[in-house]
């Protein structure tokens, strides 16, 4: 099958910001960023092989007019390729008969980072094109005193959920409910090379409608694996799931990540 013109242009668009970035990217003499930090703010281009296909990346780190806080904007396309490379729907037979090469899911953080305080903050918006649903939340970060090979991360904050024809077909675009989450980035680290992430989240309904306060909380879980080959480029393993998606029936994505 064909890979479609959607999905071509996505990825010329893409390889035209990289390689435009590659060229003006920092010199070999400016300081490299610890890619295992979650605070750390760096410009980087990502690729990842996941179970619904390509997702690819781009961050740029940018002047926040402070010289204590360091400002970074993340954008990534999710589920590229989806039925010319993927191998799994979710565990769901309906999606893996409607997978197709379109994009599945958009995403862009805000990330703002004070390196004095170990102190950040993240706006976080996501979409998901098929249902077309998403949300959007903010949350602060403080980085703990580092525990030996443990770094813990906690996170707190709030959102909002919205979606296109939630209830019913003439409903349009609304916002069934608000949200607070609350969770932690955790890292371990097994070698100066090598290093595994926990990063548990839950998302609690706080208002909204009905049937958006009866689906409850939900608990996310991330997992990761990750391996830095140079300084500048790493290797990662992925595995997100929840309380209501299982392990095996969850989002799985091998990810190289390379800092400018």
């Amino acid at each position: 099958m064909q890979v479609s013109e959607t999905t071509q242009a996505a990825l010329a668009v893409f390889l035209s910001v990289s390689f435009s970035s590659w060229a003006m990217g920092e010199s070999p003499e400016q300081d490299i960023q610890d890619m295992s930090d979650p605070l750390a703010v760096y410009t980087q281009l990502g690729v990842g092989y996941s179970d619904k296909g390509m997702n690819i990346k781009i961050g740029q780190m940018y002047d926040t007019g402070s010289e204590s806080t360091m400002g970074m904007n993340v954008i990534e396309l999710k589920g590229l390729a989806g039925d010319l490379i993927g191998w799994n729907g979710g565990g769901d037979k309906r999606q893996q008969s409607t997978r197709n090469n379109q994009p599945d899911a958009f995403r862009f953080r805000n990330f703002s980072a004070d390196m004095t305080r170990g102190r950040g903050t993240q706006l976080d918006l996501s979409y998901d094109l098929r249902s077309e649903m998403g949300s959007a939340s903010y949350s602060f970060i403080q980085a703990l005193p580092k525990m030996g090979a443990v770094t813990l991360y906690p996170l707190a904050g709030m959102g909002v959920a919205f979606g296109n024809n939630v209830q019913d077909e003439q409903s349009g675009y609304t916002l069934p409910g608000v949200f607070a989450i609350a969770g932690m980035y955790g890292k371990l680290d097994i070698t100066d090379r090598i290093w595994l992430n926990y990063n548990p989240m839950v998302v609690k309904p706080l208002s909204g409608a009905d049937f958006y306060m009866n689906a409850g909380s939900e608990t996310l879980h991330e997992a990761a694996v990750s391996y830095q080959l140079l300084p500048r480029l790493n290797l990662r393993y992925f595995a997100n799931w929840s309380n209501k998606t299982a392990f095996q029936d969850g989002d799985h994505r091998i990810e190289v990540n390379y800092q400018i």
